[in-house]
């Protein structure tokens, strides 16, 4: 991705929510075509000259002082993530990590790993470093069962999933290591609409998760082949990759369905690993005594193919009882 195309239409976008009015700007009757602030508008409520800030959008200006971002935040009333994402395309800092192929984790136990013949990762791109959960975090993973848990990548990789995460979802194990990315089966696994009875809330979010990970990743090439891929295949996706919304998977509440038991009403909470911050580690969870709570009781006794999900997707499946 272009980090100066990024920049310009990220403060584009922010325009253009805008109006006068919503900024207490006098409304003025001159044939404005297109909804929003218009730049000198923007420039007058940031304190900066018309030119100054036509070249910051256009990503020509160096050196962007914190004032100036902190007065443009303010002026397009930006939230806390929208200020970072902001300083990140204006300041870009030292290139992230590269990641691995949308494909994930390391899934050598069954072959599908590893390195080919020409250097590249299975199911990456060339010369990439493939993240990867360590054998502790997946034992913890596994041990949480039946707590659903699922180990996400900076880029939405499933490094890690237990059983029951692999009940309420899929089994990704079962997967080719390329569709092993929660944001690529939500948009191309017509499963993922059954399971998310809200499923245009939760793609949206999924996508404004990614477009954040744009302004950490710029140059991240296993990026720009998701993102790609998914704008190609996916007209929704490739119409709110155009909101540049931005999302943390934080904590929240999320409808999912089971064929078994219909509808849960599930609360989520991310947990950043302090070892590597670019893995989240997803708990799903219901209130207690609550009908989603039995429901996902019944799930735990229930597995259609004991052993075939385990906290390493592609280790050997562990002995049913």
């Amino acid at each position: 991705m272009d980090r100066s195309a990024e920049l310009r239409d990220f403060l584009r976008s922010r325009r253009a929510r805008l109006s006068p009015a919503d900024v207490g700007l006098p409304w003025r009757h001159d044939g404005r075509r297109v909804p929003g602030l218009r730049r000198e508008e923007v420039a007058i409520l940031a304190g900066v000259s018309v030119d100054y800030y036509t070249r910051l959008e256009q990503g020509r200006a160096r050196n962007v002082s914190d004032q100036v971002l902190d007065a443009l935040s303010a002026a397009l009333r930006l939230d806390g993530l929208e200020r970072d994402h902001l300083r990140l395309l204006a300041r870009p800092r030292r290139s992230m990590p590269e990641t691995a192929h949308p494909g994930g984790a390391d899934f050598g136990a069954r072959g599908v790993g590893g390195v080919d013949g020409a250097g590249r990762a299975a199911g990456g791109v060339a010369g990439q470093a493939r993240p990867k959960a360590s054998a502790a975090v997946r034992a913890m993973v596994d041990a949480l069962d039946p707590v659903p848990a699922i180990l996400h990548g900076p880029l939405l990789e499933v490094l890690a999933i237990n059983r029951m995460g692999a009940i309420l979802f899929d089994d990704f194990a079962a997967m080719p290591v390329r569709e092993r990315n929660m944001a690529r089966w939500t948009f191309l696994d017509p499963r993922a609409r059954a399971v998310y009875p809200r499923w245009e809330t939760v793609a949206a979010q999924m996508v404004a998760i990614l477009r954040r990970a744009a302004g950490q990743r710029v140059d991240d090439p296993a990026l720009n082949d998701l993102v790609g891929e998914l704008t190609v295949r996916s007209g929704d996706f490739a119409r709110w990759w155009a909101d540049h919304a931005l999302f943390q998977h934080t904590h929240g509440a999320k409808t999912v369905h089971h064929d078994l038991v219909g509808d849960m009403d599930l609360r989520y909470q991310s947990l950043v690993l302090p070892q590597d911050p670019g893995q989240n580690l997803i708990l799903y969870t219901a209130l207690a005594g609550s009908p989603t709570a039995e429901k996902l009781g019944l799930l735990s006794t229930w597995d259609p193919r004991p052993g075939a999900s385990t906290a390493e997707l592609g280790a050997r499946p562990v002995s049913s009882a």
